[in-house]
């Protein structure tokens, strides 16, 4: 008798990882791909614009005074005869690199703190999250506004004073996230095995709660930049000659009835960047959310 054996099915392709099927799913979300497109290329402008434009963002020329687009400075000059365009374009390296650096504060902060609070619960926690209750009374403007007069205007200490103000609901996030994971097999397993709780904490609960702190990092940012621009319209941030896009429109909003451009431009500049974050930090929480990958069908 001849025996036939069935031959082996192929193996089936490896599935996606996480992260894989996370970009995939936010390839698909167009205003997420907008935004980033949108992003890079202010990123693009702001970076090597000024190197292209043949005026200095401090450069005058009384003699022009305030004047409206024309080939020589395609979006005007202000009241000193600076160049608008490069003006804009300094200030948004400036307004991106607040929201960046501040941003990086608050997180390690935030994330710091989050994990020391869920993790080690009990007591600790009670005190910890009093603390942040207490901070959550405190009108954030009013808080930045303080921590700017103590630490002076120092552009480097901006970073610092919006960092301090803006990890609160990081750490809120961090800590929920946590107290989730903490009574896990997998947790308890590295208990069992010795493992320090810095360890635990890093290389165990870290990893699980990346999805959220991403997405609330992408939204932190626009959150930054707009207190930065707060801050400097009330002439408590970036310090002139320095400009922000927060202080262009506290100028332009100076003599906005006779030169509206002068508010236009970087309020424009200001809106669509704010725009775009929001539209990658949406995208992003449809893609890392679990509830949404359940209810759209997709696997992780």
């Amino acid at each position: 008798m001849t025996e036939f054996m069935a031959e082996p099915n192929p193996a089936a392709p490896p599935s996606p990882g996480f992260w894989s099927s996370s970009w995939q799913r936010l390839r698909h979300h167009r205003l997420a791909m907008v935004g980033l497109l949108l992003l890079a290329f202010v990123s693009l402008a702001c970076i090597g614009g000024p190197w292209l434009s043949p005026y200095g963002y401090e450069e005058q020329q009384l003699e022009l005074g305030p004047t409206s687009t024309s080939a020589a400075h395609w979006l005007g000059t202000d009241v000193l005869g600076r160049d608008q365009l490069t003006r804009l374009l300094y200030g948004g390296r400036v307004s991106l690199l607040v929201g960046l650096c501040a941003t990086a504060v608050s997180l390690a902060i935030g994330l710091t703190y989050g994990l020391i609070a869920g993790y080690r619960g009990g007591r600790v926690d009670a005190v910890m999250m009093r603390v942040v209750d207490a901070l959550y009374a405190l009108p954030f403007s009013v808080l930045a506004i303080v921590l700017m007069v103590v630490f002076g205007r120092n552009f480097l200490l901006l970073f610092v004073a919006i960092g301090l103000v803006e990890w609160l609901t990081m750490a809120r996030i961090v800590r929920g996230q946590v107290l989730s994971l903490r009574e896990q097999a997998f947790v308890k397993a590295g208990r069992v095995l010795g493992y320090s709780p810095a360890r635990i904490m890093s290389r165990h609960i870290l990893p699980n709660i990346m999805g959220p702190v991403v997405v609330y990092t992408t939204l932190t940012v626009p959150q930054v930049i707009l207190l930065e621009s707060f801050l400097s319209f009330l002439g408590l941030g970036v310090q002139p000659p320095t400009s922000s896009w927060g202080l262009l429109i506290r100028n332009g909003a100076e003599v906005m009835e006779s030169y509206p451009w002068l508010l236009l431009w970087p309020g424009l500049a200001l809106s669509i960047t704010l725009f775009a974050l929001n539209f990658v930090g949406d995208g992003l929480r449809d893609a890392l959310d679990p509830r949404f990958i359940a209810r759209s069908g997709s696997k992780p």
